[in-house]
């Protein structure tokens, strides 16, 4: 990974976001229809998400995209 901080500070803004709408990562998951190892991996900074993922994850937390990367 080239910026390991960043994906560090999505990750947690992403966990936010998430437990403050109160989804658990599974539920995201079958929201935003990708796998629960990729809500995992993103929230554990383990992975650098594509700007699809993205999409579909802001969807699913009913959020602009703008919102989800602004962190």
């Amino acid at each position: 990974m080239k910026n390991p901080a960043g994906i560090k500070s999505f990750a947690t803004h992403l966990r936010v976001l998430r437990e403050n709408a109160g989804l658990s990562q599974q539920e995201l998951a079958d929201i935003a229809e990708v796998s629960k190892i990729t809500i995992q991996r993103i929230e554990n900074a383990k992975y650098s998400v594509t700007l699809d993922t993205l999409i579909s994850i802001a969807d699913a937390l009913n959020t602009p995209l703008k919102k989800l990367v602004d962190f």
